[in-house]
């Protein structure tokens, strides 16, 4: 018995790197998984060669699993719905969906262009809201029809996203959203058994491969931590009935380390009990930060 037998799920962004890698781990647990892929290139044009969603689904079958390919643009309102209505009519339903597609245009901000910012929003954190948006209407639907429902969101934000990243100024605004949409989705969506995860990969992937070029497999066990498969094991435990009680929870996943990520908090205060004078504030505020944490450093800085 696989982890995620009989469960239907979506992977978006599954036709290479951490997507395919989880496409592939869900198959393996026993569940069925409609591949989507756009075929597109790291910075968002059109790719040539045939569909990497298709050769991801032949991958699965080949190995006596079920999967189906979708190309549908996640940053397409419409084409979203679909995508979730492509689960439906192929498996009768939908119980995970793994929201991972994203498209890299790297700049410092001085220099990004208005395209370049909209591109990169547009299939990251639209990208999320849209498939989340069209799956929770199907499960709510489900839901107040009296259906039981039990289903699964894990969405993928990023080091950048929690921490910020020079040169990347779209792409950690874009992932700090999707962070923020987590939280927002797991509290309004558990009503309906639904649950909203996320998680921060650090592997070797298209968007990443100049960043770990150099981080090889380590020589005394072999072991190469920057795998995109070491991603998906916390994927397919996250889609699964066990972890029913996890919700609204960001982990930073890397080789095999799993962190609980967390995010902002309430930290110290000072409170006058009367408006303050903007001259009173140099002190209290420097106060204020000599107690609380330091802050993590931005990537790059």
């Amino acid at each position: 018995m696989g982890l995620l037998d009989g469960r239907v799920a979506i992977v978006t962004g599954a036709g290479g790197g951490i997507g395919r890698a989880h496409a592939l781990a869900l198959a393996a647990a026993g569940a069925r998984v409609v591949v989507n892929d756009i075929g597109v290139g790291l910075d968002g044009s059109p790719a040539g060669g045939g569909s990497a969603a298709q050769q991801v689904v032949d991958e699965i079958t080949a190995h006596g699993g079920q999967a189906v390919a979708n190309g549908s643009d996640v940053a397409d309102w419409s084409a979203a719905a679909g995508l979730i209505q492509t689960a439906v009519d192929a498996f009768g339903g939908l119980d995970v969906l793994v929201n991972n597609a994203g498209i890299v245009r790297d700049r410092m901000i001085a220099t990004t262009s208005e395209q370049e910012f909209d591109a990169v929003v547009a299939v990251h954190l639209k990208g999320h809201f849209a498939a989340i948006r069209h799956a929770a209407a199907y499960w709510r639907g489900l839901a107040k029809a009296g259906n039981r429902v039990d289903a699964r969101i894990i969405n993928t934000t990023s080091g950048a996203g929690l921490q910020g990243s020079v040169g990347q100024g779209n792409y950690s605004a874009a992932k700090a959203g999707i962070a923020a949409l987590t939280l927002v989705g797991a509290a309004e969506m558990g009503r309906y058994g639904v649950t909203v995860n996320a998680i921060a990969p650090a592997a070797r992937t298209r968007m990443t491969e100049t960043v770990f070029a150099q981080m090889m497999a380590r020589p005394e066990s072999g072991f190469d931590a920057m795998a995109p498969e070491n991603i998906s094991p916390l994927v397919v435990w996250l889609g699964s009935a066990e972890s029913a009680d996890v919700t609204g929870r960001v982990f930073e996943v890397e080789g095999g380390i799993i962190r609980a990520a967390e995010g902002w908090r309430h930290g110290p205060e000072v409170d006058k009990g009367a408006r303050w004078e903007p001259g009173e504030l140099g002190p209290v505020v420097r106060g204020l930060l000599a107690d609380a944490e330091t802050p993590v450093p931005v990537y790059g800085a």
